[in-house]
């Protein structure tokens, strides 16, 4: 093969696939394979890590055993580690795959050996191949490491297909093997991730949830009404599911739409109902001039974060979040904050240092409410104001209609995990309760400070009024200002 061909498809998997492999991609699947060579991330850094979060049956595995023999083709002496859930799923899938499109290229059979568990340049055996590596059954945290572990070339690829139910452990060893790379000194290292959405847990989840950031993520979908749907999808047989089960129905969403299902069954929401949320786009006119409400999640000390959230009507916009500030220290802040947006309505988390705070921006002239989480609901169906203020908010994230009727959430990544962790429970009154913080934070190692935020919000309706009713009276603000400066530290 000419240096200059193997160059162009260097820069052009696409090309390879189509010249070498002689098959046309579908639309996803060139996204796919343009994004692994030009694919960057918000600050401009090239990715390593990808992640294909798919339904059943789009050609996921296809894809991924293109991408592994483009990257043999392309590069001097590479190595690829692959893996999958199961020693049977590996073989029967993406390793049978990558045989199946060698016998394609005239290429590839003359320059490559397939083996039961390697796939091996026949110039350089040694140091130019692909290898399929399994743990065995009952293997311990350390050994399932192994499996990736101790791979070391100036261009390696890590790839785990059914990555959904995979150990972190495996993924772990991976990430490790990420390290080395620079594109400076020439050395590149990428992992490839896929799977079904079928575990609400690993690698998979992690990367299209609390790590997205890290991940670029496709997300294919069978969905017969979804003009960007996966072809390869039977329609037919994705409408028999959905007229069978619903919608809703978790197999529904996990192997037709490429959802992950409700977070648990006792969560009120899931991922997916986030991440649309976090793409909506609502032209200013829509919500210009609903009103403004503002929530504010109050810490002193330590890893919790005060949080200052904004929300007009369908809009959430972009948190405030402070740490390590004293009462006085964070009134001021507040303070400033309602001055400068000029919301409708304030209503702070009251709880522990809470109240100190809401005393004193009263006695400076603000009319803000203070909230108890644990405080009676307004309604019997819920045990406390905290799962009021909770459900209220899932339910205005999801819509009242449908998926173009509900909230928009800004991008953050964290606030994915934040909204779909916390569990909830009928208690013996028959009334939803949530989990309350310490136990997530206990059980999760992190505080959902930006969504108790969010779900202040809506502690209470909030009629729209104009600013000056929101002090008390301008004299009881300049009292106020002589005995306070919002700026001091």
């Amino acid at each position: 093969m000419a240096v200059t061909v193997l160059l162009r498809w260097l820069g052009d998997p696409v090309a390879f696939v189509r010249e070498c492999l002689g098959a046309e991609p579908d639309e996803w699947q060139v996204e796919v394979l343009t994004a692994l060579v030009s694919g960057k991330d918000a600050q401009g850094r090239r990715f390593q890590r990808f992640c294909l979060k798919a339904s059943k049956g789009p050609g996921k595995t296809t894809i991924l055993a293109w991408a592994i023999l483009w990257f043999l083709a392309t590069r001097l002496h590479p190595k690829v580690v692959c893996t999958s859930i199961t020693e049977d799923n590996l073989k029967d899938g993406l390793w049978s795959e990558l045989s199946k499109w060698q016998q394609c290229s005239p290429f590839l059979q003359a320059a490559f050996t397939w083996r039961s568990e390697r796939f091996v340049s026949n110039e350089f055996p040694q140091t130019w191949w692909a290898s399929a590596r399994t743990w065995p059954k009952g293997a311990d945290a350390s050994q399932q490491a192994n499996t990736l572990a101790g791979v070391h070339a100036d261009a390696v690829m890590f790839v785990i297909d059914e990555a959904g139910g995979v150990p972190d452990a495996v993924a772990a060893a991976a990430e490790g093997g990420l390290a080395n790379a620079s594109e400076a000194e020439g050395r590149e290292a990428l992992l490839i991730i896929a799977g079904n959405p079928t575990h609400l847990e690993g690698p998979l989840y992690r990367a299209c949830t609390s790590e997205r950031a890290l991940w670029w993520v496709k997300e294919i979908s069978g969905d017969p009404d979804d003009p960007k749907r996966a072809p390869r999808v039977d329609i037919e047989w994705a409408r028999a599911q959905i007229a069978k089960y619903g919608k809703d129905n978790p197999f529904v969403l996990v192997n037709v739409f490429g959802q992950f299902p409700p977070s648990s069954s006792n969560a009120l929401l899931g991922p997916d109902v986030v991440h649309a949320s976090m793409k909506r786009v609502l032209h200013e006119a829509v919500w210009g001039r609903d009103v403004r409400v503002l929530g504010v999640d109050i810490a002193r000390f330590g890893d919790d974060r005060s949080v200052l959230v904004l929300r007009q009507g369908r809009v959430v916009h972009q948190p405030l979040v402070l740490r390590n500030l004293d009462t006085m220290q964070l009134t001021g802040r507040i303070a400033l904050y309602i001055e400068e947006h000029r919301p409708d309505g304030v209503f702070l988390d009251q709880a522990t240092f809470g109240q100190g705070v809401v005393d004193r921006l009263q006695q400076l002239g603000f009319n803000v409410m203070g909230i108890d989480f644990g405080g009676k609901a307004t309604t019997s169906r819920f045990a406390n104001m905290r799962a009021e203020m909770w459900f209220k908010m899932s339910e205005w994230v999801k819509g009242p209609s449908g998926p173009d009727s509900g909230g928009c959430l800004p991008n953050m990544p964290e606030l994915v995990t934040e909204l779909t962790t916390p569990l909830y429970k009928f208690n013996d009154e028959n009334r939803l309760q949530l989990e309350r913080k310490a136990e997530i934070k206990k059980r999760t190692g992190c505080s959902p400070d930006i969504a108790d935020a969010i779900a202040l919000t809506f502690a209470h309706p909030v009629a729209a009024r104009d600013m000056q009713h929101l002090l008390q009276s301008r004299d009881a603000r300049r009292r106020a200002e002589t005995d306070f400066d919002p700026f001091r530290e």
